[in-house]
């Protein structure tokens, strides 16, 4: 920002100079994806990403039918809202007892009819950390002659991705979910579909998203992303033994624990997030999140865009369970390289301390 200051759209050296690191950084994301630089567009997030996805495929691609989950992040779920408004078909696949979408049932709903449709499933969710087979789910989509998109927020420089192989049309990624800047993301867009300008104006992204691009952000973004890939094995087996660890001690404490979704299975859960439902009184409950925020811990009832909003999560609202377990307060624990075995001794005493 004190040296690279220029806009990169200008012809002048400070100009030439920004537009050469926007490049590099587009280039050094597009080979740790393995896809073509023209393909990623940088935009303000997965929010951005998502929304920009959705509208161009109707609007551009002249896409009839979308199929989706209920428990896709808001980002998706508002825009399907909107987008069924103007008459587009809108469509739910089913989900298991766990959260983790029917594929069965996505098959029948793409063979209902000729509609031309769109598929737009997470990679990871959110909430409870499931990870979907994006490589079936794509597989599934490509059979039927249908668009496939992953909101993949939750994924990038967590995951390995290699977009030129995965049966992946579009993909939504955001530079916070690594430790990069907020505000900053970019969105997959494989060659040759046909998407046209989603915001107008200038030349900026290939002619697909007008505005000065964001350079500082986007450099942000470059290095962030780099460091996630270098340290991928390394950082994930380090954060996979801090969530094990917590369960386990989950589990010592609370005989009753009960982990939402996925999120206690490592195979089919992510590494860096456990949902967990704490056997608690009623009548306590209601302070939990209070307790926790007063002790200094970071963590949450639902996703973090929902911080200050009273309902509960649509996430959890769409999983089977027991009725005894729905009067559980749920948390949402997030992981990562920074944090260290003696923090989660932390908060189980805390948690402990909570119950006297």
């Amino acid at each position: 920002m004190s040296s690279n200051f220029g806009n990169p759209s200008s012809t002048h050296a400070y100009g030439r100079t920004a537009k050469s690191a926007l490049e590099t950084a587009r280039k050094s994301i597009a080979k740790l994806l393995n896809c073509q630089p023209q393909e990623i567009i940088f935009t303000s997030g997965g929010t951005e990403s998502d929304n920009m996805i959705l509208r161009c495929a109707v609007k551009d691609l002249h896409v009839k039918t979308i199929i989706s989950s209920p428990i896709e992040h808001h980002a998706v779920l508002h825009p399907l809202d909107d987008l069924e408004k103007e008459g587009v078909r809108i469509r739910y696949v089913d989900l298991d007892e766990n959260g983790s979408p029917n594929l069965d049932h996505l098959q029948s709903l793409l063979s209902a009819d000729d509609s031309k449709k769109l598929v737009s499933l997470m990679h990871i969710n959110n909430e409870i950390g499931n990870v979907l087979d994006i490589n079936r789910v794509g597989e599934i989509c490509w059979a039927e002659s249908a668009f496939f998109h992953t909101d993949a927020v939750q994924g990038v420089g967590h995951y390995p991705y290699d977009l030129t192989s995965q049966p992946i049309d579009f993909l939504s990624a955001a530079a916070h979910k690594f430790h990069g800047p907020k505000g900053i993301g970019f969105a997959y867009i494989k060659n040759n579909t046909g998407m046209e300008p989603f915001i107008v104006g200038g030349p900026q992204e290939r002619g697909l998203r007008a505005g000065t691009e964001s350079v500082h952000n986007i450099v942000g973004l470059q290095k962030a992303i780099e460091v996630s890939y270098e340290n991928l094995d390394s950082e994930r087996d380090y954060i996979l033994e801090l969530k094990k660890y917590f369960i386990e001690k989950l589990k010592h404490i609370y005989p009753k624990v009960y982990f939402n979704g996925l999120c206690e299975n490592p195979e089919r859960s992510t590494y860096t997030l456990v949902n967990v439902a704490l056997p608690l009184e009623a009548s306590k409950s209601q302070l939990l999140n209070f307790h926790m925020d007063l002790k200094g811990i970071a963590c949450s009832k639902g996703s973090a865009c929902q911080a200050g909003v009273d309902i509960g999560s649509h996430v959890l609202a769409n999983l089977k369970r027991s009725e005894e377990v729905k009067k559980y307060p749920s948390l949402r624990f997030s992981f990562s390289s920074f944090n260290t075995k003696e923090e989660i001794d932390y908060v189980i005493g805390s948690l402990l301390e909570f119950q006297k």
